[in-house]
């Protein structure tokens, strides 16, 4: 077709970020050091209320190092949704614990407290919820069911960088948070992620995991990885911080458009005590999703992606039975358009002109 292909996603990066990275290169300081340093000041300044920011290779990294921090280990028990991405509950097995998987609420793909009380069992030490697509988990049920049972409660906040709960960031609720810093997220570092926290213990705890169980050169207190951040890659992340709240507003407009011009399909609702980010806009679509997405890029050429189509509980990794009716729902039903900060208003028209001509042909 004549007319260019919309991603679904698009990173920016620009002569500021590869400005950032020659700096570094010139200084010959490459691995953790001076940039790491600053980005975490900044990050926590910005995003996370002023909780102690901790860099290092990947949200992954930032999950299982967190997890390990928090002293979760063989024996303990996790919950958490099934309906995200595998690294979740990845990081909870790494640990040798167990990911015990809830249900979500319909409206906003995050875990639905009700579920989550129903899966405490006597082994369980902490929930783990993930912040979908930017729109926050409801931290006032979850924070007050870990409080009645004695739990801790970490955020996944890997999709949700700016994103609010009642006003106070995500990442500011938990025992830590984790952000992702994958090249698709609303800010990049290239590769990376930064764990929040407000306990100094296991803000220690994290620096000594990352760097083979060490601050200084040598002097092992731990068994650790090696799970540090590069100066060039935090100089990046530095850059694009300064952006982010540009693109998050642009993203919010996008939406927004998206919101008002739609047919035919569910656009995604926003709580009234959150502020959404947007790090998918994702509606969902009656009938045969997968035909739907098909004909959206082959027929208009709109990029759209389906986060997520295999619920964790049912991957070959995992293999679990769990009676998880709105997982099930929304990974049948779910199809994320794009929402990115490089769209034109040519490119949103495109978008809903192609959603609403397919949901009204029934595609």
């Amino acid at each position: 077709m004549s007319t260019s292909p919309i991603p679904a996603a698009k990173p920016i990066i620009g002569d500021e970020e590869r400005e950032a990275v020659d700096r570094v290169l010139r200084t010959g300081m490459m691995a953790q050091g001076p940039e790491v340093a600053a980005f975490e000041q900044e990050f926590s300044a910005e995003l996370v209320a002023g909780r102690a920011c901790v860099a290092v290779n990947s949200g992954t990294s930032g999950l299982h190092l967190g997890l390990l921090a928090a002293g979760v280990g063989p024996g303990d028990e996790v919950i958490v949704p099934s309906f995200t991405f595998a690294a979740t509950a990845n990081s909870v097995a790494l640990t040798g614990a167990t990911p015990v998987f809830a249900d979500i609420e319909p409206q906003y793909f995050c875990l639905d407290p009700a579920s989550v009380e129903a899966a405490v069992s006597e082994r369980t030490v902490g929930i783990m919820p993930v912040h979908l697509y930017g729109h926050p988990a409801d931290m006032t049920a979850l924070g007050d069911i870990a409080e009645r049972q004695g739990l801790k409660l970490f955020e996944d906040a890997a999709q949700a960088h700016a994103a609010t709960w009642k006003g106070a960031p995500v990442g500011s609720f938990g025992t830590f948070a984790m952000f992702s810093l994958y090249p698709t997220k609303n800010m990049t570092s290239g590769e990376g992620g930064m764990v929040s926290t407000g306990d100094t213990d296991l803000e220690r705890r994290l620096r000594l995991l990352r760097n083979q169980g060490m601050l200084r050169q040598y002097e092992n207190e731990l068994v650790g990885l090696n799970n540090r951040m590069t100066d060039i890659h935090a100089a990046i992340g530095r850059v694009q911080l300064r952006k982010l709240a540009g693109w998050t507003k642009q993203r919010q407009e996008n939406a927004a458009f998206l919101d008002a011009n739609l047919e035919g399909v569910v656009v995604p609702p926003v709580s009234e005590h959150a502020t959404h980010v947007y790090h998918q806009y994702t509606i969902r679509v009656a009938g045969d999703r997968d035909r739907f997405a098909a004909a959206l890029r082959d027929e208009h050429g709109v990029g759209c992606g389906v986060y997520y189509p295999i619920p964790n509980h049912r991957l070959p990794s995992f293999g679990r039975e769990a009676d998880l009716p709105e997982t099930e729902r929304a990974a049948a039903e779910v199809l994320s358009l794009p929402v990115h900060p490089s769209l034109s208003s040519d490119d949103l028209d495109r978008i809903a002109t192609a959603v609403n001509t397919l949901a009204k042909a029934g595609a």
